[in-house]
């Protein structure tokens, strides 16, 4: 048994078989394009605020670099795995080729809980992973970026443990930092402008008019949040949104200026009076045009997806929909599934136009960084949709493929070194 072995994992894996015995990928061709070049874990003991010592658990994983330096967030959860890392550093591959970027895929994280850390803790959790993976980071190895349950001002934490030990500043060892730092406008906000761009042209291609439209959300953090916004602006109308604490759902529309009023006071959804409670699991289900799952893994599976009512399953978070649930999908054919390695791209495109603002030293307004960011995703959608007509296979297959074939193809010409 392999290190990586977790469900979310076999997940990946299970996608990466379809798509390779799609492309032909010959067997001895597969380890090397699926398994990670490598992985580091690491024990992080730090000093609580009580005085106690606790030891957290931190891993980071790259799973290639043949194309440039990876790249991919850190995420502080209970629940981060090394499996889970892996296969999140897995899809990072394939998103960073689907866009056409020169980055292999890389993940990391910490098994916490940062809502139970002090900000003091927090910095000390961070200083200290950073110090023990800073062998295997840096602008031309590996860039971190936030994800789940971390922020800019812990990426400044990190840049600057990084430049510390290097007895310099180095703003390009980490990207999603403040803009003061060295920072990109926009990147904050790339991630769901991306999700509610392409679910906009998913709207586009099957004819529905966004003012007109209805969304869930489920996830409402950086990247549930901003989507929710962005849409509401084209006038889609959003009418349920969840969170790990609760979910909400008002059939016509709920004001976001106040949610979001509400959510800063009291940290999350549950408890706003202008919706009505649902039970999170029974708001996936509810009718809408969009379903924007931008929480966790494996949220969209054989027990749910033949009850979805939507007509755009817009995917923000990272393989929430699972191989068995893809095939009832595809028996249903009424459902336009926007895959995750592309759907949620946004975050990495932007990063990587921050990460080339910090090597060149020269940075650019916001209108320059939206304007580039959406002709990426543009270019990347057409790819996919076309393909997935041109060769009848489901956007998600095409995606993979897509991305799949530009790292094989890249593995080929530079050869096995001895």
């Amino acid at each position: 048994m392999h290190p990586y072995d977790h469900p979310t994992f076999r997940m990946a894996c299970e996608q990466f078989e379809l798509v390779a015995d799609f492309l032909e990928i010959p067997q001895g061709d597969r380890a090397r394009l699926c398994m990670p070049k490598r992985a580091l874990s690491v024990s992080i003991p730090i000093h609580r605020d009580s005085g106690a010592t606790e030891v957290f658990y931190g891993y980071r994983v790259q799973h290639h670099l043949t194309l440039g330096p990876t790249k991919g967030g850190i995420r502080y959860h209970p629940e981060v795995t090394l499996g889970e890392v892996a296969a999140l550093a897995m899809w990072m591959s394939w998103k960073c080729a689907l866009a056409g970027l020169p980055y292999g895929g890389a993940k990391g994280g910490v098994a916490c809980d940062p809502a139970t850390l002090s900000a003091t803790e927090l910095e000390r959790l961070t200083r200290r992973f950073t110090q023990e993976i800073i062998p295997f980071i840096g602008p031309q190895i590996d860039i971190p970026a936030p994800d789940l349950g971390t922020h800019e001002q812990i990426m400044a934490w990190m840049m600057d443990t990084y430049s510390t030990h290097h007895g310099h500043s180095v703003p390009g060892v980490v990207t999603g930092k403040p803009v003061s730092l060295g920072g990109s406008v926009g990147r904050r906000e790339a991630t769901g402008r991306g999700v509610a761009f392409l679910a906009n042209r998913a709207m586009d291609s099957l004819g529905l008019r966004a003012d007109q439209a209805t969304a869930i959300i489920q996830g409402f953090g950086n990247v549930g949040s901003v989507t929710a916004q962005c849409l509401a602006r084209h006038g889609t109308r959003i009418v349920g949104v969840a969170d790990a604490r609760g979910a909400i759902y008002r059939p016509t529309g709920i004001p976001l200026q106040e949610l979001e009023a509400h959510v800063a006071r009291h940290g999350s959804v549950a408890g706003f009076t202008e919706a009505e409670a649902i039970d999170p699991a029974a708001l996936l289900i509810q009718p809408c045009d969009v379903l924007v799952p931008a929480a966790l893994e494996r949220q969209i599976t054989e027990h749910n997806a033949l009850q979805l009512r939507c007509r755009v399953l817009a995917e923000g978070a990272n393989g929430p929909t699972t191989p068995a649930a893809d095939r009832l999908l595809a028996q249903r054919g009424d459902v336009l599934v926007v895959p995750d390695i592309l759907c949620n791209a946004g975050g990495v495109v932007v990063s990587y136009f921050e990460w080339v603002q910090d090597l060149q030293s020269f940075f650019w307004n916001e209108t320059e960084v939206v304007d580039r960011l959406y002709r990426i995703l543009e270019g990347a959608f057409a790819q996919t949709y076309k393909f997935s007509r041109d060769r009848q296979v489901s956007p998600r297959t095409a995606a993979l493929a897509l991305g799949i074939e530009r790292v094989w193809k890249a593995k080929k010409l530079r050869g096995l070194f001895p």
